[in-house]
C-alpha cells in the first residue's frame, strides 16, 4: 500500500503519508462488515417464484405492505445480485390526442367492466376467458374459462355474481356478439342494470378491464404452459385471489383492491 511504503521507506508519519498520497486516514482503519442478506434473498426468491412476472416496483411495494425491515436500496442491491433486473422497454412516443376522461366509480357495485380474452393450450386447442372487474377498486370479480362462452354462459356468470354481490348500477362492455345479444339486454333490464356499450374501435373507453387483461395475460396466460382447461382454471383462481388480496395496486395508493375496499367501506362484506 502507498501509505505503508511511505512510512517504512521514508520514515514519514502516517498523517503526512496520507496527506502526500491524498488518501483519507479513515480508509486505513476501515474494515468491511460481512453482510447477511439471507433473509432478503429468501423473501425475494419466494416472492418471485410466486409472481415471476412482477418487477422491482411491485416487489418493493409488497415488502413495504408486509412490513419488511429492508429499505429500497438493500432490496435493489440484492435484486440486481440475483440478476432479476429485467431490461426495460422504451416508451413509445405518440402524438398528442384528445383524451376522453374515464370516470372511476365512487363506491363498490356502481359500475362493472367486462371483456373477453383468448389463448391456447399446449395442444393448440383454443379457449376463452370472460373477465369481470369492479371499476371502483379494480377488484377482479370473476374469470370464466372455457372453450366456448356464448351469451347464455355470460348471463349465468353475471347472474351468479349478482346473487353474491348484488346488482351493479351499470356494466361497461364492448360490442361483441355475446354483449349485444337480446338475451343479455333482457336480463339486464329485469335486473335494472344499464348496459354501457363503448364506441366500436375504442377499447380505451373500457380501459380499466383492458389494463386488468394485460396483467392477467402477463402474469398467467403468457407465463405458463397449460395442458388442459382445469390447469388454467386452478392457476387463474390462485392468481385472482393474490391479485385481489396481496398485489399492491398503484392507482389505489399501493395497496391491494380488497384492502382498499375494506378501508373505505369497512361495513361492506361479500
Amino acid at each position: 500500500m502507498v501509505v505503508q511504503a511511505l512510512v517504512a521507506e521514508h520514515g514519514m508519519s502516517q498523517r503526512s503519508a496520507c496527506q502526500a498520497s491524498g488518501i483519507a486516514r479513515s480508509t486505513l482503519r476501515y474494515r468491511p462488515v460481512a453482510r447477511d442478506d439471507s433473509g432478503v434473498i429468501t423473501f425475494i426468491q419466494a416472492y418471485m417464484a410466486l409472481n415471476p412476472r412482477h418487477g422491482f416496483g411491485l416487489l418493493y411495494d409488497s415488502a413495504r405492505h408486509q412490513g419488511k425491515p429492508w429499505g429500497k436500496t438493500v432490496l435493489w442491491r440484492v435484486y440486481c445480485e440475483l440478476r432479476l433486473n429485467l431490461p426495460r422497454r422504451g416508451k413509445k412516443r405518440l402524438p398528442a390526442r384528445i383524451k376522453q376522461p374515464l370516470q372511476a366509480a365512487g363506491q363498490p357495485n356502481q359500475g362493472w367492466s367486462c371483456d373477453f380474452m383468448a389463448d391456447a393450450l399446449w395442444s393448440g386447442r383454443r379457449f376463452r376467458t370472460f373477465n369481470v372487474i369492479d371499476e371502483f377498486n379494480r377488484e377482479g370479480l370473476r374469470i370464466e374459462v372455457d372453450t366456448s362462452l356464448p351469451a347464455a354462459r355470460v348471463i349465468r356468470a353475471l347472474n351468479e355474481l349478482v346473487e353474491v354481490r348484488g346488482a351493479p348500477v351499470s356494466i361497461r362492455l364492448d360490442n361483441g356478439p355475446e354483449f349485444i345479444a337480446d338475451a343479455l339486454a333482457k336480463w339486464a333490464q329485469t335486473k335494472g342494470i344499464a348496459l354501457n356499450h363503448i364506441q366500436p374501435g375504442k377499447p380505451t373507453q373500457n380501459a380499466y378491464v383492458e389494463r386488468f387483461n394485460k396483467t392477467y395475460r402477463t402474469e398467467v396466460l403468457d407465463c405458463y404452459v397449460f395442458d388442459n382447461l382445469q390447469e388454467v382454471r386452478d392457476m387463474t383462481a390462485d392468481w385472482l385471489y393474490r391479485y385481489n388480496h396481496h398485489r399492491p395496486h398503484e392507482a389505489l395508493g399501493r395497496i391491494p383492491p380488497v384492502e382498499y375496499r375494506v378501508k373505505l367501506f369497512p361495513n361492506l362484506y361479500y
